[in-house]
């Protein structure tokens, strides 16, 4: 078993239970129960990858996953120790490949050894990669096993051929303590987790939304299937009163198609305008600049000139009594005295940032829980970071932004909903369990 320890304790001892329990279903059919899945997901203190937890093999064991909005497929490390009566290699011109798209120079003979899970010839291979390190490979074999995935009291389903990718231990590099996956979410593939769980079960649809907790002490979570979603305490539908804008499409990413973009026209804050290039805004012909959603990246990176044209209108409206202090560490540029600061529910009460989807009114609201981190006792900093993002999209929304709020990504009607801090509720993403916390 994997020592790699979540934080959420009674959740991580409620889960192996069920493991157990599992066992002892016949892995050829699923359970009945309603169309919601919740799958929890806890923040690394050390990585600040979002982590979570999914069943695979027979035995069946718990595998600790980073979760990768943009990813292709579920990807296992399949050199350290990988074990199971129930793996099969995806052979060429099979089912698995034909449904998972593996162009025909993706499948083969690689292996020079003996056959063992993630090493077979006459298997078709495809492009997987890791964000955390921006390495790819086409050298993840095609491969199906047994899944086991959500957990009580919504929804526990056992997946007896679940697709997915095996690599070698070396694309699996930074990531957190105990990892040995990464989960992938990406929008454009037939064997991410919520396209080929929809297509697996139909009690489920091609639609999930993601609520990270930003407290490394309780889990956060994602929700996968048909809203409402809820959480508790109070009992609140989240899913209600969301700002969707479209999903955009980048046609030159031939390298990861699968990521999630949004066009951004502008930027606020405290109501005015940011002067930006806007021509950054936009994806060009090249396939570069627009703006992508992230869940690897630890916070926002925006391209050097629109960095510094929102650290500049950020510092003109901070509190006239905000000091401003030398940044402690290099990744933050903007940092400032928090001892006259005053906080509220949303945070420390700093200009707020508007992020402005297709249309004025779209727009996304960032409050100084998620625009700002305390770096130290009396310090907090601007938490965005200014990169020169030349072969990249100008804007990539991270981890930091993103939490206590809820995003929907609605695959079917391609578009994504973005709801403001739950803290304006009064709520926070880690209340979505019924029975732990009632």
């Amino acid at each position: 078993m994997l020592t790699f320890k979540l934080s959420l304790s009674s959740n991580i001892y409620n889960f192996f239970f069920l493991f157990l329990l599992l066992n002892i279903i016949s892995l050829c059919s699923s359970i009945v129960l309603p169309t919601t899945l919740i799958l929890p997901v806890t923040k690394d203190s050390s990585t600040l990858q979002y982590i979570t937890v999914i069943g695979q093999r027979t035995p069946l064991i718990p595998v600790n996953f980073t979760v990768h909005l943009g990813g292709e497929s579920l990807v296992v490390d399949c050199e350290s120790g990988y074990t199971s009566s129930t793996y099969k290699p995806a052979r060429c011109k099979s089912k698995q490949c034909s449904f998972a798209k593996v162009k025909f120079d993706a499948c083969g003979d690689y292996c020079l050894t003996k056959p063992k899970p993630g090493c077979n010839n006459n298997t078709c291979h495809t492009l997987v990669g890791n964000p955390v390190i921006t390495t790819y490979t086409f050298g993840g074999e095609l491969a199906e096993d047994v899944l086991a995935i959500g957990t009580a009291p919504i929804v526990l389903v056992t997946q007896p051929r679940f697709i997915f990718t095996c690599v070698e231990s070396y694309i699996m590099k930074r990531l957190a303590k105990g990892v040995t996956g990464i989960a992938g979410f990406g929008h454009n593939s037939t064997i991410s987790i919520p396209n080929q769980l929809a297509s697996l079960d139909s009690r489920f649809t091609r639609k999930f939304g993601i609520c990270l907790s930003s407290s490394t002490r309780s889990s956060g979570v994602i929700f996968m299937g048909s809203s409402p979603y809820y959480v508790y305490n109070p009992m609140i539908d989240i899913s209600k009163n969301l700002v969707y804008t479209p999903l955009v499409g980048n046609p030159m990413d031939w390298l990861t198609p699968m990521e999630y973009h949004v066009n951004v026209s502008s930027i606020r804050i405290a109501g005015k305008d940011v002067p930006l290039n806007k021509t950054l805004l936009s994806i060009n012909d090249q396939g570069h600049g627009g703006t992508r959603i992230s869940t690897t990246i630890p916070f926002t990176i925006l391209h050097t000139s629109i960095y510094e044209a929102v650290k500049t209108a950020f510092i003109n409206a901070l509190p006239k009594k905000a000091t401003m202090v030398d940044p402690p560490m290099k990744r933050f540029g903007a940092c400032f005295s928090s001892k006259n600061i005053r906080s509220t529910n949303v945070g420390p009460d700093v200009p707020v940032i508007d992020f402005v989807f297709h249309k004025k009114s779209a727009f996304w609201r960032i409050y100084g829980a998620n625009s700002v981190v305390q770096v130290s006792k009396d310090v907090m900093c601007l938490a965005f970071v200014g990169r020169e993002q030349t072969w990249e999209p100008s804007i990539v929304i991270g981890g930091h932004q993103l939490e206590e709020n809820l995003l929907v990504f609605d695959l079917p009607h391609k578009k994504i909903g973005f709801s403001s801090s739950l803290k304006l509720q009064q709520t926070s993403c880690s209340k979505y369990d019924h029975a732990s916390k009632s």
